[in-house]
């Protein structure tokens, strides 16, 4: 079976609650909401419904096309990936609620979903490499990785085999404190520190023979995004300041979904892709969960996510930059 989607992403489909804390620890409320674009035949994720997969949500994700997902029913599961985000002032904390059901490469043979031009993983360094193990076993498929460490693995121990791996991933993109922690280097990250862990990633050796690049994602500082041919540069935060900020969670998957789109409209221009990526993630911050979608025509082009333009977004982020 030949692939015919530009992007897949691995990462699991979890439905996300949230606790908001006083200083106390008290609850100050609770909600569950449902959880430059590619068009939707050409993108692909797995969904595992349990048995009480709202509908609400099925609803939900429908809206942004049919064909972007594979529902997979789980005969004798009662529940979905879930996960709690506990909010105390600044400070989140995540847990799951449910058991995780992994996704591999291995889940999408024999789907429409087989063999992406472009393949985004979210896991520790040690399973990266079993996934891209997975990717060679399949012939004649060599995708581009986007590869997005997972937080909490993101420390020293993990560094030897972050360096195994590096050689097989296209794309590298930890945030700024899960670079600075495989590192070792101290918090609160600066734009200097950023730098140097990019540098030392790169040192390193990202993609085959050193082609690969480095995407750090810094928050409200931008992303800082360099390869050994590209000197490293700063693209500025869509949102510089904090008022349209509502919830942070998926901004950073959100930007490497964009990273891919922009990869396939820009004929792999990373640099390029990266205005695209901001601009994703720009709308997953604005509000608790998924951002909302509205089409005046099957035109992606017409497409309008809260409200706004994606176009005239990335028109207005790349006018803040001179290349």
């Amino acid at each position: 079976m030949s692939g015919t989607r530009n992007f897949v992403s691995l990462g699991m489909f979890i439905i996300d609650e949230f606790a908001f804390l006083d200083a106390a620890g008290k609850p100050t409320g609770r909600t569950l909401p449902p959880q430059e674009q590619l068009p939707a035949s050409e993108i692909g994720m797995i969904v595992d419904k349990g048995a009480d997969f709202p509908r609400e949500i099925d609803a939900a994700l429908r809206t942004y096309g049919e064909d972007m997902w594979f529902f997979r029913n789980r005969p004798g599961a009662d529940t979905t990936t879930r996960a709690l985000n506990k909010y105390m002032g600044d400070y989140r904390n995540f847990q799951y609620l449910t058991p995780r059901v992994r996704i591999t490469p291995h889940d999408l043979t024999g789907t429409p979903l087989f063999r992406p031009a472009t393949l985004h993983f979210i896991c520790s360094p040690t399973r990266a490499a079993v996934i891209m193990s997975q990717v060679a076993e399949v012939e004649g498929w060599s995708p581009l990785s986007i590869y997005e460490p997972i937080p909490v693995r993101c420390i020293p121990e993990e560094l030897p085999a972050l360096h195994d791996v590096l050689p097989l991933i296209s794309v590298l993109s930890p945030n700024a404190e899960e670079a600075l922690g495989l590192l070792s280097v101290p918090l609160p990250p600066t734009k200097s520190s950023v730098e140097l862990a990019c540098k030392t990633f790169l040192d390193f050796g990202v993609g085959p023979g050193g082609t690969g690049w480095v995407i750090i994602r810094s928050g409200s500082m931008g992303a800082y995004i360099a390869s050994r041919s590209h000197p490293g540069s700063w693209i500025d935060a869509y949102w510089t300041t904090e008022e349209r900020v509502v919830d942070v969670i998926g901004a950073g998957n959100s930007f490497l979904g964009g990273l891919a789109a922009g990869l396939t409209l820009t004929n792999g221009d990373v640099f390029e892709a990266a205005f695209h990526a901001t601009v994703s993630a720009s709308y997953t911050i604005e509000q608790l969960g998924l951002p909302r979608v509205s089409r005046a025509s099957a035109d992606v082009r017409n497409e309008e996510w809260n409200g706004d333009s994606p176009w005239t977004r990335l028109q207005e982020l790349k006018a803040r930059y001179i290349r």
